[in-house]
């Protein structure tokens, strides 16, 4: 009697081995779609959306919703999946702590896996166009222990969870939770480089146009002054006028092909700097040299573009205050893995102000950019001995970042 049963156990112990490859190859499959989902998307709402169908598809239900909060530790619904018509109406899916986020909140979301299959406290308000739901899965989204959101996905016919199900659905919640963090980092620093640029539009808004218009003013004023009786003085300060006028206007367009323009544009930061310094010669008719002094090209694209901006903000002050007939250019690689680049002329020079005293919109910017790669910038300069511009940037603390 026991022959057969040896038999038949032979028999479906390779059967049980393969559904369990099948299923871990479907467990694999899915994950990667998710992960490639999650890194493709152009925003977290279609990332979240379209992991809520992956995971709807794998466990076989219809509908789903994400919450998450926001800087304020508010809930909001970031996305959602065949909602039941009571849940799409606004009021219903407002931020209020209904049950699973209340769980959420006070740590309570515990159970194998983290992942706790709740009964959801907006739907029993429902006296119809609830379409049989009742339960869901509540899958809880952490960074460390940093609290991101809940994703929650449902079915009129609720099965019990396994334990497959729930360390597959706890692995799912930490890359929608590295996505969701790792998006929100991205949009922040977005934000500080729109308005790191709009400072530097600020600075040279006063730096140029305000102080050209202001000149352009008092002129005009002299004219109105002057006329009827000095005619010819009239006209010199109208003469004046549409000097400062035309600097004016240059100085915009300058202002506007800097800001359609990205930095680098696909380019090296020497190759950046060449075409800065030939444009900049051929702009103005100041001699321009540059020099590189590099062992290595693969520099972060902050480090890149905060110093190309250094480089053309001390053009532009060379141009404007220098009076110069010469500048130089010199990026290089020092001892003690240090980035230096240096815009010397041989101006009329002047006096820098300390880091305690008023700068000017345009040396502060500078610094600024300095200070923020982990630099310092330091200008030396005298009457009529000319003008350096020297920044020092540790690469060291920039190590392993992607350029």
């Amino acid at each position: 009697m026991n022959e057969p049963e040896t038999d038949i156990e032979g028999s479906l112990a390779p059967q049980k081995t393969e559904k369990q490859l099948e299923r871990r190859n479907r467990e694999l499959t899915i994950l990667y779609q998710i992960s490639k989902t999650l890194n493709s998307a152009i925003d977290v709402h279609s990332a979240l959306e379209s992991t809520l169908i992956l995971v709807a598809e794998l466990l076989e239900l219809r509908s789903g919703w994400v919450w998450l909060f926001d800087a304020a530790s508010r809930p909001y619904l970031a996305a959602s999946l065949n909602l039941p018509p009571f849940l799409q109406r606004p009021a219903q899916m407002e931020g209020w702590l209904c049950l699973c986020l209340n769980t959420f909140v006070e740590g309570d979301m515990e159970g194998a896996a983290n992942v706790n299959v709740l009964e959801c406290s907006r739907l029993k308000k429902a006296k119809s166009g609830s379409e049989g739901l009742r339960f869901h899965a509540s899958i809880p989204l952490y960074l460390g222990e940093k609290k991101i959101g809940v994703m929650n996905v449902a079915g009129p016919e609720w099965r019990k969870l396994g334990r497959e199900d729930l360390r597959l659905l706890n692995t799912i919640g930490n890359q929608v939770a590295v996505a969701v963090e790792r998006a929100r980092l991205a949009e922040e620093s977005a934000r500080i480089a729109r308005l790191q640029e709009r400072n530097r539009l600020a600075r040279e808004i006063h730096d140029t146009l305000a102080q050209e218009l202001g000149a352009i003013s008092l002129y005009l004023e002299s004219v109105d002054a002057l006329l009827p009786n000095n005619a010819q003085k009239a006209g010199e300060q109208v003469q004046k006028a549409l000097s400062v006028t035309r600097e004016a206007l240059a100085e915009a367009r300058h202002s506007v092909q800097d800001l359609r323009a990205t930095s680098l544009e696909g380019r090296t930061l020497s190759e950046a700097l060449h075409n800065l310094a030939t444009q900049f010669t051929h702009r103005t008719g100041i001699e321009t040299h540059l020099d590189v002094k590099m062992h290595r090209y693969d520099l972060p694209s902050q480090v890149e573009s905060d110093l190309y901006r250094i480089a053309q903000e001390a053009l532009s002050n060379v141009r404007k205050h220098s009076g110069g007939r010469c500048v130089s250019i010199q990026l290089a690689e020092e001892e003690h893995d240090t980035l230096t680049l240096q815009v010397q002329d041989n101006g009329k020079g002047f006096a820098p102000p300390t880091k305690e005293e008023n700068s000017t919109f345009g040396l502060l910017g500078m610094r600024e950019r300095a200070e923020l790669l982990g630099g310092m910038l330091s200008i030396k300069s005298g009457k009529q001995r000319g003008t350096i511009v020297l920044v020092r940037v540790p690469l060291k603390r920039w190590r392993g970042q992607k350029s």
